[in-house]
Formats: C-alpha cells, structure tokens, sequence
C-alpha cells in the first residue's frame, strides 16, 4: 500500500510510517502524477483534492488533517466511491487562543476595551462557538452570525447588522462561492467600508475579505489599519505585501498551529484511517515541543493588564507577526518564504499545557479570567 502525504504533516512518519510505503511531497504542488500509484493521500488545506489531481490514480482514502474541508471536492470524491475524513475541531482552542493573543496585543494600544467592547463572531463552528464561550466567560458581550448554527446563549444576527453594532469582528467562515450564503468576499468593498474604523481579525480564509478593497480603503484613509489582523490571505503564498506592511498584525496562516492542534489532527486522520484500513489505531507519540512549564504570578488587582502579560508569555503573537515582515518584507520575498515559515514554525503550545502559580495572591476576577482562558492553576 502507497501513502503520498503532505510533508508538513505533523507526526506524519510516526503515525503512518508503519501502514505501508509512505511518501512525503509539498502539499501545495501535489500533481496527479505524485498521486497516480497512491492508495492513501493525506493532506492539509494547501492541497486541493478534486478531479483535477485525482482522477488517473487509484486513491481509495483521502484524509486531511484540518478542521474545515473547503479544499476537499467531497461531492466528487463521495461520486467516486473515494472515503475520506477531516479533523473538525482539531485545533479550534488553537485559532481561539490566536484571537485572544492578538486582541490583547490591540488592547495594549488601546484599540480594543475589553469591559465595554461588543465582538462578533461571523461563523459559528469549531472554532466561531468555543472564542464565543471563552469571551463571554471574559465578560464580553458576543453576536454572532451564522445562517447554519444556532448557538445557545450569543445573539444571533445578519452580517450586516453585525458589522454596525459589533467593535471587533473575527472571522471564522468555511470558504464557499454558490449557495445561498456564499461567503467569497463577504466583506467586500461596501462591507468594509461601513465597518471602518473598527477591529477586523481573519483567522479563517483569507478570500472571505476582499484584500484589495481593504489595501484601497486602508490607502485612502477610509480604515485604520492599525486594526487590522490578518493570519490568512488572499492568493497564498503571494500575498500583497503592501497590505502586509500597513497592517497591525500580519502572520502566515498560523492560527491554528499549536503542537496541540497539529497532533490532534494528524491523530485523527490516523484513527480514521485505522479504521478504514480494518487495523488497530497507532498508539500516540508524545507532544513534541517543550510547554511553558511555570509562570508565577504574586502580585494581586492587576486586570486586564496582569492577564496581557500572561498571555504573552505564553503566545508572543508579536514574534510571528515580526517573523513575516522580515522574510516577506525586509528580504523581498523570497520564493517559498511563506510555505517555510509554516514548514519552520516554533513549537508554540497552547494556554492548558502550562502551569501557572499564584503566590500568595487571592484575585477572585483574575482567577476566573484565567480559568476563562484554559490555564492550569496551581497553588
């Protein structure tokens, strides 16, 4: 049995190494000659899987370990009696902790208020549902906007009326051109426009905001771009770079990257495909990547402050924002810069995999927050 696997898999040789001739390639020029002699391809969102690369081949499973599968032809590899399976959820609190990260790097600008700010939240999945529970666990208040999910406890709205009453909007959309909600340029030029002047985070797709119509609007003095955070673009891996340099945030479709949220991805896939195959599941290796192992806080009555300097320590969102701008900006962009930041990205772990001590300090607010965020407290 032949396995092509995206090459940037994590844990891609310990979990399927075993099961059969394995095969690593860049995933984001697979070619259907890669692909003609593989039984199994395992993907990630850089790979569209459709006719196009698979219908001279003899692939029988198809496994990407992602949450949303908007790069899967799943009508046509469903018509081909081809399996295939995803990872939902496998690193939403990842994309959660991203947003976190930045809106505290916003807040200490002062572009972000977190007693008083109304977020929205356009898509209510994985991702989408866990940010809106963290945030009201924070105390703040959240709309949401999804035609597809109705989530018990966040008001629900139009895109539109979302985009006037909400000071932050964080987006967390599948990818879609037809139907009756596409979401292709869902804030387009007009969109924008009426939400000038407030925070606009992109963790999901990056075509979901018209990246040209933003760079014209941020040009011509109509958006602040220093509210502006951009974890994916339009046309990656070439993305403009004079939206990238105008920009608060800009990092290179890292959201999602914690050691956790790629471990459980390509776990996922891995049992699925045990499964399929009819053979015991691989036993999980251990996390790669050391966990921040103690932070001590002894100083009680610090707010929102005392939580930004924990959540930095713990996510520097700075570094990968700083990490993009100097490959694709102070090096002129050199071929293959953003696929190698990704390919080389630290090992960042999530909030959970730490422990926080607390010194002497009895801090019921901060306490709460803390536990909002996932944070292992010890005494």
């Amino acid at each position: 049995m032949k396995i092509v696997a995206d090459e940037n898999l994590s844990l891609v040789r310990e979990l399927f190494g075993s099961m059969g001739e394995l095969v690593c390639l860049p995933g984001r020029s697979m070619r259907p000659e890669d692909v003609r002699e593989a039984d199994i391809l395992l993907v990630r969102s850089v790979t569209r899987v459709n006719a196009t690369l698979l219908a001279s081949s003899r692939v029988r499973f198809v496994g990407s370990a992602t949450i949303g599968t908007d790069h899967l032809d799943t009508a046509w590899l469903d018509g081909q009696g081809i399996a295939w399976t995803s990872a939902p959820g496998c690193n939403a609190m990842s994309v959660v902790e991203y947003v976190i990260a930045a809106l505290f790097e916003l807040w200490a600008r002062g572009d972000v208020d977190w007693d008083r700010q109304v977020m929205g939240i356009v898509g209510l999945g994985n991702v989408g549902a866990r940010l809106a529970v963290v945030l009201q666990r924070l105390g703040v208040r959240v709309l949401g906007c999804d035609p597809f999910v109705d989530l018990e406890g966040v008001e629900q709205v139009d895109i539109d009326t979302l985009l006037d009453r909400a000071d932050v909007v964080s987006l967390h959309t599948p990818l879609t051109h037809a139907g009756p909600h596409p979401t292709f340029h869902l804030l387009d030029r007009s969109r924008l426009a009426r939400f000038a002047g407030k925070v606009l985070i992109n963790s999901g797709r990056g075509p979901v905001v018209d990246n040209a119509a933003l760079l014209a609007l941020i040009v011509s003095g109509c958006f602040d771009p220093g509210k502006v955070v951009l974890d994916v673009w339009e046309k990656e891996p070439d993305l403009d770079r004079a939206l990238l340099a105008k920009i608060r945030i800009g990092t290179p479709h890292i959201a999602g990257y914690s050691q956790e949220g790629k471990w459980r991805g390509s776990l996922m896939v891995a049992e699925a495909l045990s499964n399929f195959l009819g053979t015991a599941p691989p036993e999980a290796p251990a996390l790669t990547g050391r966990a921040l192992s103690e932070v001590k806080i002894v100083e009680s009555g610090q707010g929102w402050s005392g939580l930004a300097s924990l959540v930095k320590a713990f996510y520097p969102i700075s570094r990968d924002d700083a990490d993009l701008r100097r490959e694709l900006l102070e090096r002129d962009m050199l071929p293959g810069a953003f696929d190698a930041l990704r390919k080389g990205y630290w090992p960042r772990r999530e909030f959970s995999s730490g422990r926080v001590r607390l010194v002497g300090v009895e801090d019921p607010w901060l306490k709460e927050r803390m536990l909002a965020l996932n944070f292992r407290l010890e005494a």
